[in-house]
């Protein structure tokens, strides 16, 4: 009788602890909202490393790609502004999978804005949704009508009369193409050249590091730790 209670009690220890480790595992299981913004390393092509070149901070991860997330229904999309498709609306699980870490995580990390933006941000994703198939802003020019990632998700926000300027969650800088020493990056010469315009050093801008950077995000989850 005492060997079947203690084989009885060691079962239920078991079962306990097991039970406990799957609600943990539940709790701890990340799930986006509406209006959280997804940074992106895309990679090491010479564009991608001369943005990063040129916009690193002291964050921990630098990037080269932001969008925001939006639902339709059950199913999760990236509103982005990307070379070739322009503003577009991508499935949640191929902006995951465009680009991956050598263990196939996604290179993806996701930043939630503060409680104060709430009101703003479906409207914010209409902006954004309303300029779907306009083009590429590839020379990163800022009053024309074309994006760049980071100023789609910027003018989505500052596009609102009810939202002050100076609550607007990101900053806009003069953009530098040009080394810690002053010099013209090389890849920035060469791109531009083949474009047949002039490098637009000190114009309006701003880039995916430097809204990492905002006071009024936190970080909320990290794909590549998962």
């Amino acid at each position: 009788m005492r060997f079947n209670t203690l084989k009885q009690t060691n079962v239920f220890i078991v079962f306990c602890i097991f039970f406990l480790s799957c609600t943990n595992k539940q709790q701890t299981t990340f799930k986006l909202k509406e209006g959280d913004l997804l940074f992106q390393n895309t990679g090491n092509g010479k564009i991608d490393n001369a943005i990063k070149n040129v916009t690193a901070t002291n964050l921990a991860k630098n990037y080269s790609h932001v969008g925001i997330a939006t639902q339709e229904g059950k199913e999760w999309y990236i509103v982005e502004a990307i070379p070739k498709k322009g503003v577009c609306k991508t499935p949640l699980l191929d902006f995951l999978n465009r680009n991956k870490n050598e263990v196939d995580k996604s290179k993806t990390t996701v930043a939630r804005l503060d409680d104060y933006y709430i009101p703003y941000i479906s409207r914010a994703i209409a902006y954004g949704l309303e300029k779907i198939n306009q083009p590429y802003d590839a020379v990163f020019l800022w009053n024309d009508d074309a994006y760049y990632c980071s100023e789609l998700v910027y003018k989505m926000f500052a596009s609102q009369p009810e939202l002050p300027k100076e609550k607007i969650p990101f900053l806009t800088h003069l953009m530098t193409f040009k080394d810690n020493s002053g010099k013209t990056m090389s890849n920035w010469v060469t791109y531009y050249k083949k474009l047949k315009i002039p490098i637009p050093e000190g114009i309006k801008g701003t880039n995916p590091n430097l809204m990492a950077s905002s006071a009024h995000i936190k970080f909320v989850h990290d794909y590549e730790k998962e």
